[in-house]
């Protein structure tokens, strides 16, 4: 069962990757360079957007998942190991990806808002989303058992 589920767009991730791209090819044809590297650039931006330009988040009745893209990068974190969650605002050097900062990790694709896990290991782990307070709800739902 799942009791919130979430797709955002990095859409300035996925605009900086097609203009990088666009670039380098431009730049090819203006100099009469070989196709070669400039289409090797364009599936490496490629591969780079499609795995990095969406962050999904499930809430479950177990664990709350989180992962890049297709899925290949994913964290699952179960709900008996959060203290405490709650919404927050992350400073603009945390940037965007996953990043280790200061107390843990964090996945983001856009924007500053963020939800922060507690865990009982004594870290964070921090979601960055465009939906802080319904994420934070569902999770909290979760914990407290009435999604189960």
């Amino acid at each position: 069962m799942t009791l919130y589920r979430h797709t955002q767009t990095g859409r300035l991730v996925l605009g900086l990757f097609a203009t990088v791209a666009i670039v380098v090819i431009g730049l090819a044809l203006v100099f009469s360079l070989p196709l070669g590297a400039p289409l090797v650039s364009l599936a490496v931006f490629g591969a780079l957007a499609y795995t990095f330009g969406r962050l999904t988040v499930v809430v479950g009745p177990d664990a709350v998942r989180v992962w890049f893209g297709p899925g290949w990068i994913r964290r699952t974190i179960p709900l008996s190991e959060i203290r405490a969650v709650r919404p927050v605002r992350n400073r603009w050097w945390y940037g965007w990806g996953i990043r280790r900062i200061p107390g843990g990790w964090m996945f983001n694709v856009s924007g500053l808002e963020a939800v922060e896990l507690d865990l009982t290991t004594g870290g964070h782990f921090t979601i960055g989303t465009d939906e802080p307070e319904a994420l934070a709800a569902a999770i909290s739902e979760a914990m407290s058992g009435a999604g189960a």
